[in-house]
């Protein structure tokens, strides 16, 4: 057995580096072909997203070669479909494209305006529906599978429209959509059409199923016999599975687990967390539990449900159910970077890596669940890893890092970060905070950030810190606080109102300016703030109060800032307004603006870029300084 080294926190040799972390891919979503043998998949390579698909146990093939595929509106995600051979995807361009599986080249359905998303192929695959924007207006727009008609908005009106889904027989439409100013967590509304043909499917009695401006409904679906309509849902705390009898349009609560959730928030489109057997007699479905997930098996005549094993996973992601009875699923735990495994509830088998995975487990860390109580009492919750290297030791405690998540809509859940494993392999402790507002903790737990965005986000951060300080963990002198987006607004009025606590700050595209947030972000956000803090004008002083860029020349502790030059959530002039009264103060700090990246990094020169300034910036401003 090799005999461990002492070295100083912090310095600890890892084969964990910025170049392995820049080659890694990322595994966005997966998808059965109804022949329940094909499975095709999105991998995030550098800036690029390429759809491979495999049959049986051949090797992979890339399908879109050059066209980037990405969904365009709001964050992104339901970037293809795929039927019976035929693969329909959304072009970082705007357009549509189609190819069959066997060798070919993508051909556009629809011309580049606007922006797409979550194409959905007809059961006879003669037209696509799909998600259109232009930045103003949303609408579910329809072509035909061959692109020889122009393509028609066949639903208009609503704010916002997600996840459409065709009846099995090809006649009837559900989706979801929403107003301003509700995010899809809010409030959304389950609408259902029949169909008429002419060139192009129009849509005729419409009709509302549920939801309303208090009520999430999340991810429709028709069963595969077209009797049933499925839908999840808020339900009090927590959430629930409901099906609805298409010949009666009566609904039925059929699980209602509480303690857990059963959704997601919705930031991008295409999300999955159940699919349907192929008999419709059960659903298979994705559960959370404070961060931990879990895969269960619902009988719907007995309601029961049976809990699957997936071994050492410990989250789970983008369920998709073959015909043949084999779920896909992206998998991951802290010390197994995101894989596609395939099973049938018995064993499972590894059909896509996001890594090489050559780091031996003894170089990641375990998290531990940790929480603390906030001023008022609310309990507040954390995930905390150590340091982890099997090669060195140092006597006392380590240096930690806090991050704080974006959205603020979000969690971090139990699962590998290439960020978390790069510096735990290198002697500083980490802790996840997920803070008041946080989703999987139930609902009022989410609700309790309305109106306080800037402040209880806040005290939850340095309070996470300083519950690390009071169990021993860490050193108190050495604590870092690092996020992104929302995470990077914490980040900020963190060292501005609670100077000293932490040595040194990192911030990646952080709100610094909440009034040009306001006035500058996207449709999707544009009524966020209305909820997060309040409306305007009524509420400005509030906007001034925790806008760090009215408050950085409180700003004493180093401070790194990362930007993306094509950032259009987090304009770059958020970050260069900060970096400006830094330089002004003489505040130790960096700044870095990346072209050709937007709303956070994907590039591989970026990414190799980002750690290697990250690690320098630490030496020098935690681990060295006095």
């Amino acid at each position: 057995m090799k005999e461990k080294k002492e070295k100083p926190f912090g310095l600890w040799d890892s084969s964990i580096t910025a170049l392995s972390i820049s080659q890694g891919i990322r595994l966005n979503d997966v998808q059965w072909d109804t022949d329940g043998e094909t499975l095709v998949w999105l991998e995030g390579r550098s800036d690029i997203g390429m759809l491979v698909a495999n049959r049986k146990f051949e090797a992979g093939t890339d399908l879109n070669g050059e066209i980037s595929c990405k969904g365009g509106v709001g964050y992104g995600g339901g970037e293809f479909s795929v039927r019976n051979h035929l693969v329909v995807f959304a072009g970082k361009d705007g357009r549509l494209y189609r190819r069959e599986l066997d060798p070919q080249t993508p051909r556009a359905l629809t011309p580049a305006y606007g922006w797409v998303a979550a194409p959905q192929i007809s059961p006879d695959e003669k037209y696509v529906v799909y998600i259109f924007s232009d930045g103003e207006n949303d609408a579910l727009g329809v072509v035909d599978s061959e692109g020889v008609n122009w393509p028609q908005k066949i639903v208009q009106g609503a704010d916002f429209y997600m996840q459409p889904v065709w009846h099995p027989d090809g006649r009837m439409l559900a989706w979801i959509e929403w107003d301003h100013p509700n995010m899809p967590w809010d409030g959304t509304r389950l609408k259902m059409a029949s169909l008429e043909f002419n060139q192009l499917p129009v849509v005729n009695q419409i009709q509302t199923i549920v939801g309303d401006e208090d009520t999430i409904i999340f991810q429709p679906e028709f069963s595969p016999d077209g009797c049933w309509l499925s839908y999840l849902t808020s339900d009090g705390e927590w959430d629930a599975f409901v099906l609805v009898n298409l010949s009666s349009m009566e609904k039925q609560v059929v699980y209602r687990p509480g303690g857990l959730h059963l959704m997601e928030p919705a930031w991008v489109q295409g999300l999955r967390t159940y699919g349907w057997s192929a008999d419709s007699r059960s659903i298979y479905l994705l559960q959370n539990q404070s961060g931990f997930g879990s895969l269960w098996k619902l009988d719907i005549s007995s309601k029961e449900a049976k809990k699957i094993d997936t071994g050492e996973y410990t989250w789970l992601n983008q369920i998709s159910v073959s015909t043949s009875g084999q779920v896909a699923l992206i998998a991951t735990s802290a010390s197994i970077p995101p894989r596609i495994i395939v099973g049938d509830g018995m064993s499972w088998r590894v059909a896509a890596r996001s890594s090489a995975e050559n780091i031996p487990a003894s170089f990641l860390s375990t998290p531990q669940a940790i929480s603390w109580p906030a001023q008022e009492g609310t309990t507040i919750h954390g995930l905390y890893y150590p340091p982890a290297n099997p090669n060195f030791f140092r006597e006392g405690k380590p240096p930690a890092v806090v991050y704080i998540h974006g959205g603020p809509t979000s969690q971090v859940r139990a699962g590998y970060s290439a960020t978390t494993a790069f510096f735990t392999s290198r002697g500083y402790g980490w802790l996840d905070v997920n803070y008041r507002g946080s989703t999987g903790y139930g609902h009022s737990y989410k609700n309790l950030l309305r109106g306080r965005w800037g402040d209880v986000d806040v005290e939850d951060a340095v309070g996470g810190a300083r519950a690390l300080i009071e169990a021993g963990f860490v050193n108190e002198k050495q604590l870092v606080i690092l996020g992104g987006s929302a995470g990077g607004y914490t980040v900020l009025n963190s060292l501005i109102r609670y100077p000293g606590v932490f040595k040194a700050g990192i911030c990646n595209y952080g709100v610094s300016n909440l009034f040009m947030l306001d006035m500058d972000t996207h449709k999707f956000e544009a009524h966020y703030n209305a909820s997060l803090i309040g409306k305007l004008p009524e509420a400005a002083e509030k906007y001034h109060a925790w806008s760090p860029v009215f408050h950085a020349d409180k700003i004493r502790d180093a401070l790194a800032v990362f930007q993306g030059a094509e950032d259009n959530v987090v304009l770059p002039n958020q970050s260069e307004v900060i970096v400006e009264k830094l330089r002004r103060q003489g505040v130790p700090f960096i700044y870095q603006l990346y072209e050709g990246e937007g709303h956070g990094f994907r590039k591989n020169t970026t990414l190799l870029d980002y750690y290697q300034r990250v690690e320098r910036f630490l030496i020098e401003n935690v681990l060295f300084a006095p």
